[in-house]
């Protein structure tokens, strides 16, 4: 059985991204957003949710190119002297791995963003964290920790089968990650979360367009998926350079995607309707 989950990360970010996260679930596929709680546009995000009740809300944890919930004050060791957190993600994680004082803080900024995003009365639909951050082990193990105390239920990990990508075009390079997201996957799942099967997105973030996702729907394997993407209106402050926001929108809102998707007999939703954990 083919089972689909369309989401939009960076929800909050800004008004571009909520105008398109809006826009690709009423008029297009998508079934879920993942929530940045302290973007710029986190209020007005947490609104249009509460008018849209059938997208499932997620919290998307960021710890890397962005600000914290808490006072800079508070996670010094995290951020950088304009308050925002410290861009190299390689000396980030050797910090929460080896620095009990860096750990603290750490789980203090995880625990401060879990209770923002239960703060919003949303249901957690789901937990990713930005630029997959929650592949570390000590963040992976906070957020068990910390998830657990907020009714989490659902969690990617971003395994990308390249031999699918292949049946619709070259897919070149090679997932230094995957080894730890196969790690982080089965470590959810034995907590019993539930995790996609595979997730799409990766070797196209940012340029998710049209001829892309409609090879994947057409080519979807068996079992849960996870399709992510980047969708705005436009670029926006703090947005990727060269990331394709408008054509990732417009492959969203396509009719031929909702027609492979009938015509695959793809059932589409949430987290929330595939919450059974899967099988390790």
């Amino acid at each position: 059985m083919k089972r689909l989950i369309v989401t939009a990360d960076d929800f909050g970010a800004s008004i571009a991204v909520n105008d398109a996260v809006e826009q690709a679930h009423r008029q297009g596929i998508l079934t879920c957003a993942s929530l940045m709680v302290a973007g710029e546009a986190a209020a007005d995000a947490v609104a249009r949710a509460k008018a849209m009740p059938a997208l499932g809300v997620g919290l998307h944890l960021v710890l890397v190119d962005g600000r914290p919930v808490l006072p800079p004050e508070m996670v010094p060791d995290l951020v950088k002297g304009d308050g925002r957190f410290r861009d190299d993600m390689v000396r980030a994680g050797v910090h929460f791995f080896f620095r009990p004082a860096v750990r603290r803080q750490l789980e203090a900024e995880i625990a401060a963003q879990f209770a923002a995003f239960a703060a919003t009365g949303l249901s957690l639909d789901h937990v990713n964290a930005h630029k997959h951050f929650h592949l570390h082990p000590t963040i992976a193990s906070l957020i068990l920790k910390i998830g657990r105390r907020h009714g989490m239920r659902a969690v990617r990990a971003p395994i990308e089968p390249r031999a699918t990508l292949r049946q619709i075009e070259v897919a070149r390079g090679f997932d230094i990650a995957l080894p730890w997201a196969k790690l982080v996957r089965r470590r959810l799942r034995r907590a019993g979360l539930a995790v996609p099967d595979q997730v799409f997105g990766l070797a196209w973030s940012g340029a998710l367009n049209k001829h892309r996702l409609c090879g994947l729907l057409a080519h979807l394997p068996e079992g849960l998926t996870e399709i992510y993407a980047h969708p705005a209106t436009a670029p926006y402050p703090g947005s990727a350079p060269g990331y394709a926001y408008a054509e990732e929108l417009d492959a969203l809102t396509d009719p031929l995607a909702r027609q492979l998707i009938t015509r695959e007999r793809v059932a589409l939703g949430r987290f929330a309707d595939f919450t059974e954990a899967q099988p390790a």
